[in-house]
């Protein structure tokens, strides 16, 4: 019921928010649901029913990704909502629970509807071509698709819950903004880089003994070596951790020597922005490089690509992009006072439009330069 109170209160955004948490745990439970139809349609199982449940996993992770980052967007954005609920005697950790509460409830609808429609489906509805995918002919546990499907709202309101931090639940007890990083924050990721990129140039370099033990790629990539393979992961994973340092630097680029009232506005905001917009941005750029990658050796290698991973990675893509959404109106709305305040004191419009079309010129650099790195590296290595 409480719930139910809630949604009456629900705007656009908070609605589109809820919406998309349970069409994104919809489709996890799809892909779920299939691995559980198709183990039940192979008698022999071995490892191919477990490889169709890890197939499940980086879906599972990018709808966690999302539910967090909602989560996290939901104080700074309805800080109404969570003075009323201080002002009815709830705590930090009780609102904490509300919060991801939401979220698993919007996940729970999303599987049920997933379920009904399975359940539908293995009624003699379905044609023989996804008779395999329903385990249809086969009785249904009932106790295996309720398992599976409680994994989707059980680990979007574990992430949920634990974006939250308790210090920024409550009104007038936000943490106080750090823009630095630290020695240690930027040796780590470009250590990284640095050792991958090397790892792999040298793999790839003409005259290279070939690897004996190649590995097999999913979603029909091919075979890449294991040197190639380790090499691109140390550095997608250093440039991902950059991203943020690479901002916070842009920023202060551009508010270097005497700038000018644009400069210093988009500058500053984009350093004071950079810890917290830094990590959506570099899964977003992780995510986007790796399917532009599949989508070109796909191209390049007519029959090789796979419907279920093309799926998976428009959901993965979805959520990334939506995460990163709910981040910014959650900056917006940090800065709407800032804003009001430069408005009131006679700046133009204009100005505050220039300053946030300069500071996405700079996010797109940045994400240009490391997602762009990323993707070649990782096109290079395959074969």
């Amino acid at each position: 019921m409480f719930y139910l109170r809630l949604a009456r209160g629900y705007r656009v955004l908070d609605l589109g928010r809820w919406l998309l948490t349970a069409l994104a745990g919809a489709v996890v439970a799809a892909f779920l649901l299939r691995a559980l139809g198709r183990a039940m349609s192979d008698p022999a199982g071995g490892t191919a029913a477990l490889a169709r449940l890890l197939w499940c996993l980086p879906p599972l992770a990018a709808v966690a990704w999302f539910a967090a980052v909602a989560a996290r967007a939901v104080p700074a954005r309805r800080p109404e909502r969570i003075t009323g609920l201080t002002a009815a005697g709830a705590g930090a950790a009780r609102i904490r629970a509300l919060i991801a509460g939401e979220v698993a409830l919007a996940c729970t609808l999303g599987s049920a509807l997933t379920l009904l429609l399975f359940l539908v489906l293995r009624n003699d509805i379905a044609g023989p071509s996804l008779a395999p995918e329903l385990g249809m002919g086969v009785a249904l546990p009932a106790a295996a698709p309720v398992t599976l499907l409680a994994l989707v709202p059980f680990t979007a309101g574990i992430a949920a819950a634990a974006a939250v931090p308790l210090a920024e639940t409550l009104p007038g007890r936000r943490r106080p903004t750090r823009t630095g990083f630290g020695v240690l924050r930027i040796a780590l990721p470009v250590g990284l880089a640095v050792s991958g990129l090397a790892l792999e140039l040298i793999s790839l370099r003409t005259g290279a003994a070939v690897d004996g033990r190649p590995i097999r790629l999913p979603a029909g990539l091919g075979t890449t070596s294991v040197a190639a393979l380790g090499g691109w992961t140390a550095c997608a994973l250093g440039l991902a951790m950059l991203t943020g340092p690479l901002l916070s630097w842009a920023g202060r680029l551009l508010a270097l020597g005497r700038p000018t009232p644009l400069r210093l506005l988009a500058g500053r905001a984009l350093t004071a922005q950079a810890r917290r917009l830094g990590p959506p941005l570099a899964v977003l750029a992780l995510a986007l490089a790796l399917v532009l990658t599949t989508i070109r050796y796909w191209i390049g290698e007519p029959g090789s690509a796979d419907a279920l991973p093309a799926v998976e990675a428009g959901l993965v893509l979805g959520c990334t992009a939506a995460a990163v959404v709910s981040r910014l109106a959650e900056l917006r709305t940090d800065r709407q006072d800032v804003a009001e305040a430069l408005l009131r004191l006679g700046a133009a419009p204009r100005l505050l439009v220039g300053a946030v079309a300069l500071r996405v010129l700079a996010v797109g650099t940045v994400l240009l330069v490391t997602g762009g790195l990323t993707a070649g590296l990782a096109a290079a290595g395959l074969h």
